[in-house]
């Protein structure tokens, strides 16, 4: 059905603002609508970072790329593209995180995005029809709104995590945004707060958890399934007693991703890798000590040890090489309160001489001498000097990934690390950091940015046609970071600079889809990988409509 002239303007999908051309204005009845001048896509880009550098604050900045956003994906998309370091930060984390505590006062407009509440289950599919429109869904981001970053439960606010995610699809690896769906599952909050809260925007109850909370989601992923055949299902910040066990149900019949378990678990053994291809160091002789055992920490330590395995050690000799702390200190086995994910990596109190004292982190660095240290905790500087110097006065290149993020709950700062270490730790942090400054020497500093993978996993997943994502294919993905970076540099990164995030998610795609393709899990006839992730990728250019 042919649209109007306003339908087409109020389409972000179709608006071109300035720069429709002189036919399609005349031939779509625009003519009038916009002013005279017809502008190139270069012309509205430059225009509109100059506005952008206008605005005095992140947030501020962020507001203003949300309403291009909300009026131009074109535009979007393409300004985007040009000042990607920049902007990552402004629109995803750290800035994010601002608008999700702030987002029922801020509110303008949903973004595209589908509000599903627990107490209408029975809408569920004429919503997700409603918000999809006559567009082919092909990617979905889900939250809850439980596990927020590290600013734990937002309720419906955190409804911006899923659009944030989505930009950072289309941005890095091309992901048409025409088909991609932001999804809120509004199942209450615990947030006291948000409930007090006049203009808070969410269901005004407590958080619903076990059987209705179960059916809710499932009913959820089983119409997602039925209108949009194949769909990539990717589960963002879940909270630690559902985001496991959810990804345990459909990961073996849908293609579904947790970005929080396997991302996370991703982006740090990419992290591990690249440490270990500049101190030369072998995988197996790495004691791993993670501080913050949650689904973040839990998939993570997971991974790495799935690794170690594919190095040669068997699983119980792997495990020995696996430490967790949380709030109870060292985990043990006969603990009462561990998560399923947490009991393979809980250790025997009979190891240790001292196992009563093992309840801090400086206690557990202390007995065991780790070798990498991994912080998912939201506990602002618990790395501290103490336990960074104990930790480096056994181990030539401490690795030191202080992950959690915003910034105000990193577990240490880069530049700190490499002074308590005298410039050798190999160090990648959770949110974007300066190079640092150290006896001569500039140590380029990797963020440990989700961002580097899933994109590049999205798109060679979706290219590939496949049928599940399985363990290979994720440690493909990290394992296609490797050589990216030059290991023999005095200072270098261990990890890529996002500011080439659009390159690299194109080398991680074409390793996922030929992987998918090795493996024989495409639904669909594909005879070249490469060609597959070229033919999938979207450009932000404007397409003629007259």
């Amino acid at each position: 059905m042919k649209q109007s002239a306003q339908e087409i303007i109020n389409n972000p999908f179709l608006n071109k603002g300035t720069a429709f051309t002189q036919a399609e204005r005349d031939n779509l009845g625009l003519a009038g609508l916009v002013p005279s001048h017809i502008q190139t896509i270069d012309e509205q880009a430059q225009q509109a970072y100059a506005q952008y550098q206008s605005k005095t604050s992140m947030l501020e900045q962020r507001i203003f790329l949300m309403s291009i956003f909300n009026e131009n994906r074109v535009l979007f998309y393409y300004l985007f593209g040009q000042h990607i370091a920049e902007f990552m930060p402004v629109v995803y984390d750290p800035t994010i995180a601002d608008t999700i505590e702030n987002y029922s006062e801020l509110f303008v407009q949903s973004q595209n995005a589908a509000f599903l509440s627990i107490d209408e289950p029975d809408k569920v599919e004429s919503i997700l029809k409603n918000a999809a429109g006559d567009r082919k869904i092909r990617l979905i981001v889900v939250t809850d709104g439980e596990g927020i970053l590290g600013i734990g439960d937002w309720g419906v606010q955190g409804v911006d995590i899923s659009v944030g995610k989505l930009m950072v699809y289309t941005a890095a690896a091309g992901i048409d945004p025409s088909e991609v769906l932001p999804v809120s599952l509004d199942v209450g909050t615990n947030r006291q707060s948000l409930l007090d809260n006049p203009l808070y925007l969410g269901n005004r109850h407590e958080r619903v958890r076990g059987q209705r909370y179960e059916e809710f989601v499932d009913q959820f992923v089983r119409s997602a399934e039925k209108l949009f055949p194949n769909v990539y299902l990717h589960f963002e910040d879940f909270g630690r007693s559902t985001a496991a066990k959810i990804l345990k149900k459909y990961q073996q019949d849908n293609v579904v991703f947790n970005d929080d378990i396997q991302g996370t678990g991703i982006i740090v053994l990419a992290s591990v890798l690249g440490a270990l291809n500049i101190s030369k160091q072998k995988m197996t002789d790495q004691v791993y000590l993670c501080f913050g055992a949650g689904s973040a920490g839990a998939g993570i330590t997971s991974r790495v040890m799935a690794e170690m395995m594919q190095a040669g050690l068997s699983e119980e000799e792997a495990r020995s090489h696996f430490y967790m702390v949380d709030k109870q200190g060292l985990l043990f086995d006969d603990m009462t309160d561990l998560t399923p994910e947490q009991k393979p990596f809980a250790r025997k109190r009979s190891e240790f001489a001292n196992a009563n004292e093992l309840t801090n982190l400086e206690a557990v660095v202390k007995a065991i001498h780790p070798t990498i240290l991994v912080g998912t905790s939201t506990q602002p500087g618990t790395f501290t000097e103490e336990i960074v110097k104990e930790m480096a006065a056994h181990t030539e290149r401490p690795i030191i990934l202080p992950l959690s993020n915003p910034t105000k709950l990193a577990e240490a700062k880069a530049a700190d690390l490499i002074k308590w270490t005298d410039g050798r730790a190999l160090v990648a942090t959770g949110i974007p950091t300066d190079p640092v400054e150290y006896n001569g020497v500039t140590y380029e500093i990797g963020q440990a940015n989700n961002a580097l993978v899933y994109p590049g996993l999205g798109l060679g997943v979706i290219a590939s046609t496949a049928k599940v994502l399985n363990d290979q294919t994720i440690s493909k993905a990290a394992h296609s970071l490797g050589g990216i970076v030059d290991p023999d540099q005095p200072g270098a990164a261990i990890l890529p600079p996002v500011s080439k995030l659009d390159a690299f998610s194109q080398t991680v795609a074409q390793a996922v889809a030929q992987d998918v393709l090795d493996q024989n899990l495409n639904r669909e006839p594909i005879a070249d990988a490469k060609f597959a992730v070229a033919n999938e990728k979207w450009v932000p250019e404007y397409s003629n409509l007259d």
